[in-house]
């Protein structure tokens, strides 16, 4: 036997391997359309008011000062002197009067309509059936 020098090599080979190659693509399935609308309803919603008023009350007073008497308070009422100068031997302040103005605060409740917005939305579809 004749010794060949490609005898003693290994045997060598190829191994193959199949692989998928995956794709994707866009079908359109259907169609979407929004439709959006304002619209004005009205709402009846209560509302409270505030409403003051005032009371103006005249007390005379008629007593000689020596000084201008300063505005005072007495709790929601404010006291205003009025005064005048009299003629007299010696000129004195005479408190004429007092102006008793009382604050009082009402609250009711009233009831208003007003237009508020309000979207509404309508969605249509012609999607396809598979």
């Amino acid at each position: 036997m004749e010794n060949n020098p490609d005898q003693n090599k290994p045997l060598t080979f190829n191994v193959i391997e199949e692989q998928a190659k995956v794709d994707k693509k866009l079908v359109e399935k259907g169609k979407v359309r929004v439709i959006k609308k304002v619209v004005t309803e009205d709402e009846k919603v209560k509302v409270d008011v505030k409403n003051e008023e005032v009371n103006v009350e005249r007390v005379p007073v008629n007593k000689y000062a020596d000084t201008p008497p300063q505005v005072r308070y007495e709790g929601e009422t404010t006291i205003i002197p009025v005064i005048k100068e009299v003629a007299v031997v010696e000129k004195k302040i005479l408190i004429v009067e007092e102006i008793r103005i009382t604050k009082k605060t009402h609250i009711t409740e009233e009831e208003r309509t007003i237009p508020l917005k309000k979207e509404k939305v309508t969605v249509e579809s012609s999607r396809q059936k598979e």
